[in-house]
């Protein structure tokens, strides 16, 4: 998403058998790999898997490591304003054919909970299929959660990341990535230049499939 609506996904490779790879998952907080029982419950009655995060890009760029000529250190000029965009992005990983999608939207504000909650809705109206989301216990998430209770959503089940743990969830490389990656030493003229900016990033990654299962092996999940 990014204003509208915005996602793509993959199919799993097949392994050498010629059949596709099953998903495991490393219960959270714990060090072993094996299949969870939220998993297994999720590739048996055919729910996808949703992992979802929120994170900010700013107007100073990321000062990132860069080619100069000998003893002339380069100088960036940045605003000094702290203007920002908040994106709210989602992984989402298909029950039987392992295919991951990624979705997002960007906001010229901090994220609410009803705005969480109608990204989801658009999630669950684009995937048609009961969702597993994975998130932290930010208090918007916490907020959301209780919304589409209250409001009677049975296509949602909610399972919380534990404090402190951003290693576990794979859409932490979706900042790191156009952040560190696609928007090193970027210096936006506005804030219209910067969410053009993410937006193309951001929309370029869903195309990149291998990058996006090496998120999943970064977090620990096996696809």
């Amino acid at each position: 998403m990014c204003g509208g609506f915005c996602g793509a996904w993959d199919v799993a490779p097949r392994n050498r058998s010629g059949e596709r790879g099953s998903a495991t998952k490393r219960p959270f907080g714990s060090g072993v790999k094996k299949s969870g029982p939220r998993s297994k419950k999720a590739h048996e009655e055919g729910w996808s898997i949703v992992l979802i995060d929120e994170n900010e890009f700013m107007l100073q760029p990321v000062v990132w490591r860069t080619w100069a000529p000998r003893g002339q250190t380069p100088f960036q000029y940045s605003w000094e304003r702290h203007d920002r965009l908040s994106v709210i992005a989602a992984l989402t990983l298909a029950p039987r054919r392992r295919r991951v999608g990624l979705y997002f939207q960007v906001f010229n504000h901090n994220i609410c909970a009803e705005e969480v909650v109608a990204f989801l809705r658009q999630v669950h109206r684009h995937l048609r299929r009961k969702l597993l989301v994975v998130w932290d216990r930010y208090s918007a998430h916490r907020k959301a959660a209780r919304l589409l209770r209250e409001a009677g959503a049975e296509w949602l089940e909610v399972v919380w990341l534990p404090a402190y743990a951003p290693d576990l969830n794979p859409v932490e490389m979706v900042r790191n990535h156009s952040k560190y990656s696609d928007l090193a030493n970027f210096l936006p003229e506005d804030v219209d230049h910067l969410r053009q900016a993410v937006s193309t990033s951001i929309n370029r990654m869903p195309q990149k499939h291998n990058l996006k299962r090496a998120w999943f092996a970064y977090a620990g999940l096996e696809l």
